[in-house]
């Protein structure tokens, strides 16, 4: 599944990314980016871990700490989806302002399939038709054991997959799934890399400019 770029296309450059004109501005230095993430059960942090390893971004658990989204350029967010409900969902309409002039890519995990319309619902639901507007897409499929999982979500699951009707998605509410893929960060990663040249290219050309 390719990202979904969904941003203001009167933002973005060449290649589709935006580019803030605070960054256009400046000479020749390195973008400065990091990823952002919650999770519940340790999918989103494998995944996390998997991109800054890739990428060399550094990463911070939300659940733990209070990074400043405002020195960096541009952000990696991740998030599980947990019931239908983007964890990240609270954190990021509370610091929207901060970064909605800024690259942002945000990926998530759960058990659903890419491409999934129950994924874009979701996100529908929870999200500012802004926020979406804006930000780059990537879905991956994570990973649930049960018996790792409180109980109430395991009664929530329980009573969800009652009145489920598909039943490939009935057995992973009930059995639990693992859909783990390291390989599956590589667009995630190409993302970060197409950023940074693209803005190393325009600070040349500018520096060029004035000489």
């Amino acid at each position: 599944m390719e990202i979904n770029l969904l941003c203001n296309p009167h933002h973005r450059n060449s290649q589709g990314f935006v580019l803030p004109l605070f960054l256009l501005d400046r000479r020749i230095r390195a973008m400065k980016g990091a990823i952002f993430y919650t999770g519940r059960f340790g999918s989103t942090h494998q995944y996390a871990s998997w991109i800054s390893g890739a990428s060399g971004l550094p990463v911070f658990d939300l659940n733990k700490t209070r990074p400043n989204p405002s020195q960096y350029d541009f952000l990696v967010l991740g998030s599980s989806i947990i019931i239908t409900r983007p964890t990240i969902k609270r954190w990021l309409k509370a610091n929207w302002k901060k970064i909605q002039r800024k690259p942002v890519l945000l990926f998530t995990v759960s058990g659903t399939e890419p491409g999934h319309p129950h994924l874009k619902q979701w996100l529908e639901e929870n999200l500012p038709k802004e926020i979406l507007e804006h930000v780059d897409y990537y879905a991956f499929r994570g990973r649930l054991n049960l018996g790792e999982v409180p109980w109430w979500i395991r009664l929530m699951l329980k009573f969800a997959a009652k009145r489920e009707e598909d039943p490939q998605v009935k057995q992973r509410m009930t059995e639990g799934f693992g859909f783990m893929d390291k390989n599956a960060v590589k667009p995630i990663v190409d993302w970060v890399k197409a950023l940074q040249d693209e803005n190393l290219k325009q600070t040349k050309l500018q520096e060029h400019e004035h000489h």
